[in-house]
């Protein structure tokens, strides 16, 4: 019993938050899995970038690429390295790494804290120090490492906590060795042990769900979940959301299997949720309405706040009651701070077009008696000022992102018939009397 209560308190003693020199705003970028799965090689790729730099998607902050899975042979070395896989990288691997570079996108590898990754290349545990030895010469900064394939526990004696550690103890080892910035870690391990609890302790993102998947059920899903876990992110770790399916999937429709509101949906959500923003779809043929969504920089510019490394947070759930998971009505009111204005996110999950309301102070970040102005973050455009609540349509699963601004006390306060509370079954008269609304 005492050798397990002092395990438990060497996990805890761990420090509350990464803080090593980077990961501090969120990665952007683009991932090769759920566009090529395994279908990709040097050519396919460097297409993808140069469609990056050509749509103005590196400009905007997309300036990453990560081989997820598959960019090796199967087998190590005789001496346990890891293979590039001559087929994929006819000029080798670092020719692809420094190809990019010129572009200005960084390369980013992809590994497994088991014995295979989830395609069945070889993982990383046991390998860990060598592999990042490895990925280093490459020339890759960016670690996204997956769960699959994992040692019995009682091989480990360490659970999912210390498989993880093991990759993030080598990143720090290395980085202090070469006395060079520590390699990005992203934790993908599917929310199931709740990584966005001790996430930040190793890594710099964790996803919380499971694969995405192009349609609107596998979003509202995802969102419902950030809406119980939104508290953990900031600058020291984020919520990963996993891809955005934001593109043309070849299915005849110009946003995939997602209605071009459904796609914008999933952009506001992922982007003022602070979730890192990775395409996951093929460039090579984009449509105007992709780009459109992805670029974005009303809302990029909100997930990549400089002084502000909160996520939004839901103040009202609208169909579903508060505080309950509904994975087909995920919360639809959302609000937060942001170096610009306060961020709202009004989502309606319906399937027909819905009209919305709700009163400014439902959110905390709003001064009563204040009007506030207006910009829309979709149009683009100032809407004029807001007097003590906001009414929209919204057609179906679609998103409304807003910024406001405050524009100075209520002009004519006193002749306003009803006093303004939030919490109106709280307020009261001089008197001592309740207010009754």
């Amino acid at each position: 019993m005492l050798s397990s209560l002092l395990t438990v308190a060497a996990y805890a003693g761990s420090a509350i938050a990464l803080n090593n020199g980077v990961g501090k705003l969120l990665k952007m970028g683009f991932d090769t899995f759920n566009a090529f799965v395994c279908d990709y090689d040097e050519v396919k790729v460097l297409v993808q970038a140069e469609a990056m730099v050509k749509y103005g998607l590196v400009a905007a902050g997309y300036n990453s690429i990560i081989l997820d899975d598959c960019f090796t042979l199967k087998n190590r070395s005789v001496d346990g390295k890891l293979v590039e896989d001559p087929a994929k990288w006819p000029n080798g691997l670092k020719h692809f790494t420094t190809a990019i570079n010129k572009m200005g996108i960084s390369a980013s590898a992809y590994s497994d804290a088991g014995y295979n990754t989830c395609a069945g290349y070889p993982g990383s545990y046991g390998y860990e120090a060598q592999d990042l030895e490895t990925w280093t010469e490459w020339g890759f900064d960016y670690l996204k490492y997956d769960n699959c394939f994992i040692p019995f526990d009682n091989v480990t004696q360490e659970n999912i906590y210390g498989r993880y550690e093991r990759m993030a103890n080598a990143i720090a080892a290395h980085a202090r060795k070469t006395h060079s910035q520590p390699m990005w870690l992203s934790l993908c391990e599917w929310g199931w042990q709740q990584p966005w609890i001790w996430g930040k302790r190793l890594g710099h993102s964790w996803r919380i769900n499971g694969d995405i998947k192009p349609w609107w059920s596998s979003l509202a899903s995802i969102i419902d979940q950030a809406s119980f876990q939104y508290w953990s992110s900031d600058f020291y770790g984020h919520n990963d959301m996993d891809m955005l399916e934001v593109g043309n999937t070849g299915q005849g429709n110009p946003i995939g299997n997602l209605t071009y509101e459904e796609a914008k949906s999933h952009f506001t959500a992922w982007a003022l949720l602070k979730s890192p923003l990775i395409i996951g779809t093929d460039l090579s043929n984009a449509t105007k309405e992709t780009i459109e969504i992805l670029g974005n920089q009303d809302l990029i510019k909100i997930n990549q706040d400089p002084n502000i490394g909160e996520a939004i947070s839901p103040f009202r759930w609208g169909i579903n009651p508060d505080y309950v998971s509904n994975s087909t009505h995920p919360a639809q009111y959302w609000s937060g701070n942001s170096s610009y204005g306060i961020v709202f996110m009004v989502l309606n999950t319906e399937d027909k077009s819905a009209d919305m309301f709700f009163n400014l102070t439902e959110s905390w970040a709003i001064r009563a008696g204040h009007l506030y102005s207006v910009y829309d973050m979709w149009s683009h455009t100032n809407n004029g000022s807001a007097l003590r609540n906001i009414s929209l349509t919204l057609p179906p699963h679609g998103a409304a992102a807003l910024l406001l601004n405050d524009a100075g006390p209520e002009p004519n306060a006193d002749t306003l018939n009803l006093p303004y509370c939030a919490g109106y079954w709280q307020c009261s008269f001089p008197n001592g009397t309740y207010y009754s609304n």
